[in-house]
């Protein structure tokens, strides 16, 4: 009788430990299949050094973005080549290179749009290529910005990558917008202010937006997935 306890007991470690690792294993298969398509889904990509790209993102506060930019694109980054092999220069739990594949495969669908300056042959030399990978490595380890301040001691994905452009060639893609300018009375986009700001909403905080850097005419569309 004093036995029964201890195997039931086991029994049931056993079992909860035997669910979760299949759980764990089947993250891990789904995980590396959105990989794979991913890759396959980038590969043949004609990209550059300076190309911007965007996606709709998977994270929590992507829906708010959403419904207060008006927008499907709440994520975005720069492409970086390192040996021949796409980067993108993003920033989302800190400034970081993230494999093109990887980053591909953590938004909604797999789906992106790739754009690229207008004039990108006759701007972006080896020079100014320079440039923009300098001011960018500068901002590497940054931790993501949650209140969208317009400070440098925190970045979010198109604050980094605007900064990048306006201070290493001068060139501002998309128009500031203040904090006021969004729809803030969305319900989401209510709740997330709410539980970042309390009631102080600096209302007067200069904000680029990832729908503003795509609508800027100084791109065009380069691809598409």
């Amino acid at each position: 009788m004093g036995l029964r306890p201890f195997i039931k007991y086991g029994l049931l470690t056993f079992l909860v430990l035997l669910l979760g690792f299949g759980f764990t294993l089947r993250h891990k298969f789904a995980m590396a299949a959105q990989l794979w398509l991913a890759s396959a889904s980038i590969s043949g990509l004609h990209l550059n050094d300076g190309d911007l790209i965007f996606q709709t993102s998977r994270s929590s506060q992507s829906a708010a973005i959403q419904h207060a930019t008006g927008s499907i694109w709440s994520h975005m980054g720069m492409i970086v080549l390192h040996n021949g092999q796409p980067y993108v220069l993003e920033a989302s739990a800190t400034v970081r290179y993230t494999p093109l594949a990887q980053w591909v495969a953590h938004g909604v669908g797999r789906h992106f749009v790739v754009k690229r300056l207008t004039d990108a042959n006759k701007v972006l030399t080896s020079e100014a290529l320079a440039k923009l990978d300098r001011v960018g490595a500068s901002f590497l380890g940054r931790h993501y910005d949650l209140t969208f301040e317009w400070s440098d001691d925190r970045m979010y994905c198109s604050e980094l990558v605007w900064k990048i452009y306006d201070r290493a060639l001068e060139i501002e893609i998309g128009k500031l917008q203040k904090i006021r300018d969004f729809n803030l009375t969305d319900p989401t986009v209510a709740k997330l202010m709410e539980q970042r700001y309390g009631s102080a909403v600096p209302m007067d905080e200069p904000v680029i937006s990832p729908v503003s850097m795509f609508d800027s005419p100084l791109l065009a569309q380069v691809a598409a997935q």
